[in-house]
């Protein structure tokens, strides 16, 4: 059930990410946005379609909806954004969290990537911590919550805040910190910042994977649910054992698979490289021998 003054959503799950993009609209005046939203990329042979941004497309289509803005929580690194897909379907401007510039010069000599400039123009927009904009008739609130990667943002609309990769479903826990430029102090203090929110305020996942002995998939949950059973931060758990625990865990945890081309499209606003002098735009794979293997590339 949606008052005037709260957005109604509609979430688009995407099982080969394990992401959930979002319809966020005014049922007032119509007016649009929409988060996160997934290109459909295929690392085996690099093909690329839109399957995933047209449904949402068609349904705003279907519910009479003018979409104004794609927002993005960060830079992701599982999956490539849509978001120029919809900007030249709608004209709607694409959004971001003003730190991404330091995302974009962590990353542009990772992939000696001459063409990126590092001002965050790519974007439309870059916004600040507790920036407040319009969607229709409902404000958007901005909150910086830095960890999982420098540019983290969360979007609050009335009673409903997009966390992207700050916080999972309460039986699955928090994000990683170890990307460059993570930092898990940070992102301890941006759960915090979430968790200070009124208890009833929903919450809404960018990701799920289905916790061990959960069937299905869910991505909206509580403030208070996650205060009450959030696995890793239940009882209360200080900043020092919550880092502890984090740094170690992250230890174990593999690269994403989509990391390296997704990391290349979203820090310049989900464009992809200039086309080559044969019209075929390509990714970089940097390569880096362990010690003792640099004779295996010469």
């Amino acid at each position: 059930m949606t008052s005037p003054s709260s957005p109604a959503i509609r979430a688009f799950f995407d099982e080969p990410t394990n992401t959930v993009s979002y319809l966020v609209s005014d049922p007032v005046s119509g007016r649009a946005a929409v988060i996160d939203p997934v290109l459909d990329y295929d690392h085996g042979d690099g093909s690329v379609d839109v399957r995933s941004v047209e449904t949402i497309l068609e349904a705003a289509r279907a519910d009479g909806l003018t979409i104004d803005w794609v927002l993005e929580t960060h830079a992701h690194a599982d999956h490539l954004s849509g978001a120029p897909y919809i900007k030249a379907k709608t004209g709607a401007q694409v959004g971001i969290g003003e730190h991404i510039k330091d995302v974009q010069k962590i990353f542009r000599p990772l992939f000696n990537a001459d063409d990126l400039r590092t001002d965050g123009s790519d974007f439309d927009h870059l916004f600040k911590d507790g920036e407040r904009f319009m969607i229709g008739g409902l404000t958007v609130e901005v909150m910086h919550t830095p960890g999982h990667t420098p540019a983290d943002i969360a979007y609050r609309i009335a009673d409903a805040v997009f966390v992207g990769d700050t916080l999972f479903m309460p039986d699955y826990g928090t994000a990683r910190a170890d990307f460059p430029g993570g930092d898990a102090h940070q992102l301890y203090r941006s759960i915090q910042k979430l968790l200070a929110l009124p208890p009833q305020t929903r919450l809404f996942m960018c990701h799920d994977y289905k916790a061990p002995g959960r069937d299905t998939y869910a991505w909206e949950t509580t403030v208070q649910a996650e205060r009450d059973g959030n696995v890793h931060l239940r009882g209360g758990v200080s900043e020092d054992d919550f880092v502890a625990m984090r740094t170690k865990r992250d230890a174990t945890l593999k690269a994403p698979t989509l990391l390296l081309p997704s990391i290349q499209v979203n820090i310049r606003a989900g464009r992809f490289p200039k086309a080559q002098h044969n019209g075929v735009r390509y990714l970089l794979l940097p390569v880096r021998p362990r010690p003792g293997a640099e004779a295996g590339i010469s």
